[in-house]
C-alpha cells in the first residue's frame, strides 16, 4: 500500500485525522513518535525556516518540492504538502502535482489566492476567479499517475467574499474533483458548518495551539469539530512555535551563563545526544554498516571485538 493509499484508508474511516505541522526531519519524526498517524507540512514554517522570510509567496517549486521530498522519505507515515497556488495556471499545477507525486508524498494543498500569496491569517489576500481555480482543480486531478494521490483544494474566499461565497466556491471545487477542502481563516462553528454542507467531500479545518497563535479562527475543541463532519484537522504553527519559544529559552540561559561564567546543566531546555541519536535511529544506521562494511573497516572504525551497534 503507498503512502497515499493510507491516507486514502483514513480519510475512508470514522477516525479524525489530526495532522501536525511539519517543516523538517525533526519535527517530522517527533510527530511520527509521537503516535500521530499523518503530518501536514507548513508552506509557511518551511518558507520562514529555510528562507528566513515571512510567507509572502517567494518560495519557489523546487525549493518546496525538495524539501518535503526529505521530508517523507525520512518517516513511515503518510505527509501532505502545501503547494500553495500550484506555482502558476492550470499547465504549472499539472506538473507542480506531477513532480510532488514524485517526492513522496500522500497530497496536495492548492489555493486559489492570486499569486504571490501570502499567509492565509495576513491582511491583503487576493482570490483568482473561481473559473481558473476549478481549471487549476481538474489539471491537477489529471495530472496525478496514482488516484489515491489526494486534491486538497483550500479556499480564502471568506475575507474576500463572505462565507456565501466560499460556500459556492466550495461546491464548485468538489464538483472539480477535489478531494478535500480545505477553507483558510474560518471565523467559527457556523463557518465551518457551511463549509461541511457545501462541500459534500472531506474538510479540513486549522486550529492554533492556543488563541493568540491562531488570532481568526477561534480554538475549537476536537470532539466538537468531529460533530460538525470536519474530517481533519491540521497544526500548521504548534511545532514551529513550540521550537521558537524553546530555542529562545536556551538561548536566554546562554546569556545568563555567558555573564556569570557559571556552567549550568538544564536537561529541561535541551534534548541530549542520547534522545537526538534515537530519534535520528542511529542503531538502524550502525546494524546496516555491520551488514554492508568489511571486517576490517568496522574494526578500524570501532575496535576488534565491539559489535557494529554498540
Amino acid at each position: 500500500m503507498t503512502k497515499a493509499e493510507q491516507y486514502r484508508a483514513y480519510l475512508a474511516s470514522d477516525e479524525l485525522i489530526v495532522a501536525p505541522g511539519v517543516y523538517d526531519g525533526y519535527s517530522a519524526r517527533l510527530v511520527e513518535k509521537a503516535g500521530f498517524k499523518s503530518a501536514a507540512t507548513s508552506g509557511a514554517a518551511i518558507s520562514n525556516a529555510i528562507l528566513g522570510i515571512d510567507d509572502i509567496g517567494v518560495m519557489g517549486l523546487r525549493e518546496n518540492v525538495e524539501h518535503c521530498r526529505h521530508i517523507a522519505r525520512s518517516v513511515s507515515i503518510p505527509i501532505t504538502a502545501d503547494a500553495d497556488t500550484g506555482y502558476g495556471n492550470p499547465m504549472n499545477v499539472h506538473y507542480t502535482v506531477q513532480m510532488f507525486e514524485e517526492a513522496g508524498v500522500a497530497g496536495v494543498n492548492i489555493e486559489d489566492q492570486v499569486a504571490p500569496k501570502r499567509c492565509g491569517h495576513m491582511p491583503g489576500k487576493e482570490v483568482v476567479p473561481l473559473a481558473e481555480m476549478v481549471k487549476k482543480i481538474e489539471a491537477a486531478c489529471l495530472a496525478r499517475r496514482n488516484d489515491a494521490f489526494v486534491i486538497v483544494a483550500r479556499t480564502d474566499a471568506i475575507a474576500r467574499e463572505g462565507i456565501e461565497g466560499a460556500a459556492r466556491r466550495v461546491r464548485a471545487y468538489a464538483e472539480a474533483g477535489a478531494d478535500m477542502i480545505f477553507p483558510d481563516a474560518v471565523k467559527g462553528e457556523d463557518d465551518i458548518a457551511r463549509i461541511v454542507e457545501a462541500a459534500r467531500v472531506p474538510v479540513s479545518i486549522n486550529m492554533g495551539f492556543g488563541i493568540r497563535q491562531r488570532p481568526t479562527t477561534p480554538i475549537v475543541p476536537l470532539p466538537r469539530l468531529k460533530q460538525l463532519g470536519v474530517r481533519r484537522v491540521s497544526l500548521p504553527r504548534m511545532l514551529a512555535g513550540a521550537a521558537i519559544r524553546g530555542m529562545s529559552n536556551a538561548l536566554a540561559v546562554m546569556k545568563e551563563v555567558m555573564e556569570t561564567g557559571v556552567p549550568v546543566d538544564r536537561p529541561d531546555l535541551v534534548a541530549g545526544i542520547d534522545e537526538i541519536m534515537a530519534l535520528m535511529d542511529y542503531d538502524a544506521m550502525r546494524a546496516l554498516e555491520a551488514k554492508l562494511l568489511v571486517t576490517e573497516v568496522l574494526e578500524s572504525k570501532y575496535g576488534a571485538g565491539k559489535p557494529a551497534a554498540e
